[in-house]
């Protein structure tokens, strides 16, 4: 267990390169970003709600419906922003190429 989370922890430093260059490229749909931000908002708030229902609840987080629920509903609203963010995108480039 302890090599996944080892494994978990690293794979932020790639993420957060990934975030820095998109936003630094000015050329990334602004909407998709919003969506990967978003989604280290959800890994932000699946740490502490998992620890609160481990230490607290005494359950694993996919055990605690309301909460985990709503830590997924989080990564939802993060994937529909990345999907319409690149469909604006394309939208766009289509547009621009008739």
């Amino acid at each position: 267990m302890a090599f996944e989370q080892a494994l978990f922890a690293a794979s932020l430093f790639p993420y957060l390169a990934f975030l820095w260059f998109a936003t630094r490229s000015g050329r990334f749909p602004k909407l998709a970003l919003y969506g990967f931000y978003g989604t280290l908002v959800f890994v932000a708030v699946t740490i502490p709600a998992g620890l609160y229902s481990r230490f607290v609840l005494g359950q694993s987080l996919a055990n605690v419906d309301w909460l985990h629920g709503t830590a997924e509903s989080l990564l939802t609203v993060a994937n529909i922003l990345v999907v319409l963010g690149f469909k604006q995108a394309l939208e766009r480039s289509g547009k621009s190429a008739e």
